[in-house]
């Protein structure tokens, strides 16, 4: 196959953090689409696609576009992924991969129905620190990894007609930012066999401004994480093994620094994963690799985990009072 066409539904922050990365990992962008056409040609000029669409199925069925990326609000993954699985294109989808567990076994049956990869655009997992955090892992560097610490805490709009608090587009903290820490401890333990959870409310929509859980696992593991729209924490990741830890510095969600130490303190390891950019083109490559396979599901975000990890968030929001109208359907 020559080289891979994507389209991008909506013109968002993350869309053009997306399109930026596409652009310093050398794909193509061939297509936008978002139901404002001019939103959509302003975004094409900027990012040098070739064609502007009105709406975002438009993007689905554009001949030109082998692989969609998905960046609408959480309410709309969906139906979005779902245009892309019917148009038999690959489907990389922002996360969360949807509002809810039962929409992402939904797009998770599709995608295998049709044969199509689709993927959950949990860029973090594709950064190089973390392809080294898990050859330490395997070289039991630090022992057996028996614990993980992380924040993911940012200060955001707390107005309550922000999409982040608007609990009929998907908001809260724990969908935008805590489903990051979630995925590192799945990437780390798998399914956590036990869950605590305590949140705090924004009283004016219901939308939950800070979560923060303990994983605990039969191995003995556990992992303590805190997610929030209204602090500005430090961001910051140490995965503890048995026989020391490895600390990333200073923001563990992006290209960063990696130390591993010792018991003892001392230094073991030390990787600079920074590389141009925000370190979405790692995704974006996974997905162009996988189409080019002939495959459909990615090792390192697997599909059937995305599911699983919506499974957990589900959990966690019933254990918060965290409602949303899908949660009916």
């Amino acid at each position: 196959m020559s080289q891979i066409g994507w389209g991008i539904m909506a013109t968002g922050w993350i869309a053009g953090q997306f399109a930026a990365d596409l652009r310093v990992g050398g794909s193509k962008l061939v297509a936008v689409g978002s139901r404002d056409i001019a939103k959509a040609q302003a975004f094409a000029d900027r990012f040098g696609a070739r064609r502007a669409h009105g709406s975002y199925r438009a993007v689905a069925e554009d001949p030109e576009v082998d692989a969609v990326y998905v960046a609408t609000p959480h309410t709309l993954h969906l139906r979005c992924a779902l245009d892309a699985i019917e148009a038999g294109k690959a489907v990389l989808i922002e996360k969360p991969l949807a509002i809810n567990a039962a929409e992402a076994t939904t797009i998770a049956s599709a995608a295998k129905q049709a044969e199509v990869a689709c993927m959950e655009a949990m860029w973090t997992r594709f950064l190089p620190g973390m392809a080294r955090l898990h050859t330490l892992l395997d070289q039991e560097v630090i022992g057996k990894p028996v614990g993980l610490i992380v924040d993911h805490t940012q200060r955001l709009p707390d107005n309550p007609s922000h999409r982040l608090n608007d609990l009929a587009l998907g908001g809260g903290a724990l969908l935008d930012l805590g489903v990051y820490p979630v995925s590192f401890a799945y990437d780390l333990f798998g399914a956590p066999e036990q869950i605590e959870a305590v949140s705090f409310l924004l009283r004016s929509t219901g939308a939950d401004q800070r979560v923060s859980a303990v994983f605990n696992y039969g191995s003995g593991a556990r992992a303590y994480w805190v997610a929030g729209s209204d602090l500005g924490g430090p961001n910051r990741a140490c995965v503890i093994g048995s026989a020391g830890r490895i600390d990333f510095d200073p923001v563990w969600y992006r290209p960063t620094l990696m130390r591993a130490y010792g018991a003892d303190g001392r230094l073991l390891d030390t990787f600079d994963g920074s590389v141009p950019g925000h370190g979405m083109q790692f995704e974006a490559r996974e997905l162009e690799r996988l189409i080019q396979a002939g495959a459909t599901t990615s090792p390192i975000m697997p599909l059937w985990q995305s599911v699983e990890i919506m499974e957990t968030l589900d959990q966690i929001r019933a254990r918060i009072g965290v409602v949303y109208a899908a949660d009916a359907a």
